[in-house]
C-alpha cells in the first residue's frame, strides 16, 4: 500500500490520562499543562502594535456603491491600537459598562473590528447580534430578546439601509445610534467617524489597565435551537485561556504569522473567539471574506481564495464540498490555495467522508501531499475550543483529546456517554439568566454540554474521542429502542452526497424512523430542467426520484435493525428557517426546531401521504 504522506503540521497533546469517578464516571485530561497566557486579549493588540506597527491586522475588499467589491483595503495593527484607543474613549465618556453595553448589528468589516477592539480595550462588553435577526427575520423577535437581554447603551450598525428597519423596530429613541454609513429618518445618529476622532487620553489606558481575568470581553448568544438564544459570557480569561489552549494543540500557528481567508461570521464563536483570536494572538492577518458558502456567494469565496493563499484555511462542510467542487477544474484555485495552507479545519457539523477523500485526491494530484484535515469539538460556552485531534489520520467524526487545562467528564446517560467541560476556558454562565446557569452545571462544576463521544479506539485512549450525537436529538420508538440522530444523520448525509444538506430525523414514539432530507441545490443539475424550474419540479423530475429511491434501499440493504433503518424518506423543497429557528445563519439544522414547525409534514410522512417520499422496494405492496 502506498504510503501517505502529508504536509508537515506538528499536532501538541499526544497522550492523555484517564482516571475513574464514581460508578459510570470517568475523567479525561491531556497530559499537557496548560502554559502561562495573557491577562487580557488586548495584551495582544500592543504588543503587536509595537512589534509590527505596519502588518496588516485585517484586510477587507472595498465595497463598491452597485454592490459587488473592489480592491483590498488593509487595517494595520498600529491603526487597530489607535482606532481602538480613540473609540475606547469616547464609549467610557458615554458611561458604558456591562450593565448597558454596546450593541453591534453588522457583518464582517473593518469598521465592526474597531468598535469591537474600542469595547475590550476600555472594558466595556459588547454584543454582535447576528444580522439575520434584523436583515432576515420579518418580526425581529431575536433581535428584541437580545436587545432585552442586555439592555445596551448604545447601538452600531454598519449600514442605515441594511439595518434601519430593525433598529426603528427594536432600539428605543432615548438609545444612542452610532452608523457607519447612511443616515435614519427622524432620528439624530452619531457618525463612527465622530468616535475614532475622539483624542485618546490616559483614562481609556488606565481602563484598559484596569480589566482582568474576569472581566467581561462579551456576550455570545446561543443559537436559540431549542428555546430563545441565551447570552453566554466571554470574559477574558476565557478567551485568552482558550487562544494559549489552540496554540498549544496546534504549535504550527506561533511558527509564522497566520494567515486566514475567512468569512465565518463574528456572532458566532468559531469566527470571532476562534478565528479573530488567533490572528490576533499570533499577529497574523486575517482577509475579511465577503462570499459564503451558498449559491448566491460562493463566487466571491473561490475570488478571494484564488488571489490570497492562507497557511491555515477553516470553513463549515459546505464550504468545503464546494471548494473541493471547484477545485477539480479551476487550476488557479488549487495553486494559491494549496500553495502554503498547513491545515484545514472544520466545524459546525460533521464533513461528509467523501468530501474529505475528495480534497484529499486534489492535493495529491496538484501538490503531492496531503493538507491535514481537522477538526476539534467545542461551543460556544467552551470559548469555543475544548478538544482538537493528535494525528493526521482522521476520519469523518472523530474528535480527538481535551486541550491543555481542560477537564472532560465522562458520564453515562442514557445509554450513552455525554462529555462535560471544566476549565479556565468555559464560561461562568449566562447573563441575567440565573436559573439557566445553575441548570447547566452539575454538582461538579462541570458544564453539561449535551453532547455525545465514544472511543476512536478502545485500545489506545490516546487517539480520543468521537462525536456520537447529540443525546437532547435522540429518540426512542414504540418498542423502546432507541434512535441514536447523530451517527444516522451523517451516514445519509454521506450516501447522498453531493446531493443532500442535511437530514432532520422522525419516528418518535412510532414504530419506524423517518428522515425529511433537505437537498442541495446540486440536484438541480441531476434533474437538469434549466434555471427557470422551481424546486418542486426538480424534486419530482425522473432523475432525481430514481436517485433518491436507490439512496433509501441502498440505506435499507445496510440497516442492522429499526432503530437505523429509514423506512420513509421524504424531500423537502421549502428550506430551513431562520426566522423559526430551524437553522442558525451558520447553516447548522436543528433538529428539534424542525420538528416542532413541521409536524404537519412529518405526520403526513408516516401517514404515506407526504409528496416526494420513498420507502424501501422491499416494503412495497
Amino acid at each position: 500500500m502506498k504510503a501517505v504522506r502529508y504536509r508537515p503540521f506538528a499536532f501538541g497533546v499526544h497522550q492523555v490520562r484517564l482516571s475513574e469517578g464514581a460508578p459510570g464516571v470517568r475523567y479525561l485530561e491531556a497530559a499537557e499543562p496548560l502554559q502561562d497566557y495573557a491577562v487580557r486579549i488586548t495584551d495582544r493588540l500592543v504588543h503587536w502594535a509595537e512589534a509590527a506597527p505596519e502588518r496588516s491586522f485585517m484586510a477587507r475588499r472595498e465595497q463598491l456603491p452597485d454592490g459587488s467589491t473592489g480592491d483590498w483595503q488593509h487595517l494595520s495593527y498600529a491603526q487597530a491600537l489607535a482606532g481602538a484607543r480613540s473609540i475606547g474613549q469616547a464609549l467610557l465618556e458615554r458611561g458604558l459598562g456591562a450593565e448597558r453595553p454596546v450593541m453591534i448589528l453588522s457583518e464582517n468589516s473593518l469598521e465592526h473590528a474597531l468598535l469591537a477592539l474600542g469595547c475590550v480595550y476600555a472594558g466595556i462588553p459588547y454584543c454582535p447580534a447576528s444580522p439575520a435577526y434584523s436583515t432576515v427575520s420579518q418580526d425581529y423577535e431575536k433581535l428584541r430578546h437580545v436587545f432585552d437581554t442586555l439592555t445596551p447603551g448604545l447601538v452600531f450598525a454598519s449600514d442605515a439601509a441594511r439595518f434601519g428597519r430593525a433598529i426603528a423596530a427594536v432600539v428605543p429613541p432615548d438609545v444612542e445610534v452610532v452608523l457607519h454609513r447612511g443616515e435614519l429618518p427622524d432620528r439624530a445618529v452619531t457618525g463612527l467617524s465622530s468616535l475614532l476622532a475622539t483624542p485618546a487620553t490616559a483614562a481609556v489606558d488606565a481602563a484598559m489597565a484596569a480589566t482582568g481575568p474576569d472581566t467581561i470581553a462579551k456576550f455570545l448568544f446561543t443559537s436559540g435551537s431549542t428555546k430563545m438564544p441565551k447570552a453566554v459570557i466571554n470574559t477574558q480569561r476565557m478567551w485568552c485561556a482558550n487562544q494559549m489552549q489552540i496554540a498549544q494543540s496546534m504549535p504550527a500557528l506561533a511558527e509564522e504569522p497566520p494567515v486566514l481567508v475567512d468569512w465565518l461570521p463574528w456572532n458566532h464563536t468559531f469566527g470571532s473567539n476562534h478565528n479573530v483570536g488567533i490572528t490576533l494572538y499570533h499577529g497574523g492577518t486575517l482577509y475579511i471574506d465577503d462570499g459564503k458558502p451558498t449559491p448566491a456567494l460562493m463566487g466571491e469565496t473561490l475570488r478571494n481564495l484564488r488571489e490570497i493563499a492562507p497557511t491555515v484555511y477553516f470553513n463549515v462542510p459546505t464550504g468545503f464540498e464546494a471548494i473541493a467542487h471547484a477545485m477539480q477544474t479551476d487550476a488557479q484555485l488549487r495553486r494559491t490555495l494549496l500553495s502554503r495552507v498547513r491545515m484545514f479545519f472544520y466545524s459546525g457539523a460533521g464533513l461528509a467522508q467523501p468530501v474529505w477523500d475528495s480534497l484529499h485526491a486534489i492535493q495529491e494530484a496538484e501538490i503531492g501531499e496531503r493538507i491535514v484535515m481537522a477538526t476539534g469539538l467545542g461551543m460556544t460556552e467552551s470559548g469555543p475550543s475544548a478538544m482538537f485531534i493528535n494525528s493526521p489520520d482522521v476520519r469523518a467524526g472523530d474528535v480527538g483529546v481535551p486541550t491543555p487545562g481542560m477537564t472532560l467528564k465522562l458520564i453515562e446517560v442514557d445509554g450513552k456517554t455525554e462529555v462535560r467541560y471544566r476549565g479556565p476556558n468555559v464560561t461562568p454562565g449566562y447573563w441575567r439568566a440565573a436559573e439557566e446557569t445553575r441548570a447547566a452545571f452539575d454538582e461538579e462544576g462541570f458544564f453539561c454540554t449535551g453532547d455525545a463521544v465514544n472511543w476512536i479506539d478502545e485500545s489506545n485512549i490516546h487517539r480520543g474521542l468521537r462525536f456520537d450525537g447529540r443525546i437532547a436529538e435522540d429518540f426512542k420508538l414504540a418498542t423502546g429502542t432507541f434512535v441514536s440522530v447523530g451517527p444516522m444523520r451523517a451516514k445519509i448525509i454521506a450516501a447522498g452526497a453531493p446531493y443532500v444538506q442535511d437530514v432532520v430525523l422522525t419516528g418518535i414514539n412510532l414504530k419506524e424512523v423517518g428522515a425529511l432530507v433537505f437537498p442541495t441545490q446540486k440536484v438541480r443539475e441531476l434533474a437538469d430542467l434549466g434555471a427557470e424550474a422551481t424546486m418542486q419540479q426538480v424534486l419530482e423530475s425522473a432523475a432525481v426520484q430514481a436517485y433518491f429511491q436507490g439512496l433509501v434501499d441502498e440505506l435499507a440493504r445496510s440497516a442492522t435493525g429499526s432503530a437505523n433503518r429509514i423506512a420513509r424518506l421524504a424531500l423537502v423543497s421549502e428550506p430551513p428557517s431562520i426566522d423559526k429557528g430551524e437553522v442558525t445563519d451558520k447553516g447548522s439544522i436543528n433538529q428539534r426546531a424542525v420538528l416542532k414547525h413541521r409536524a404537519d409534514a412529518v405526520e403526513a410522512l408516516h401517514a404515506g401521504t407526504l409528496p416526494c417520499t420513498f420507502t424501501p422496494e422491499g416494503d412495497k405492496p
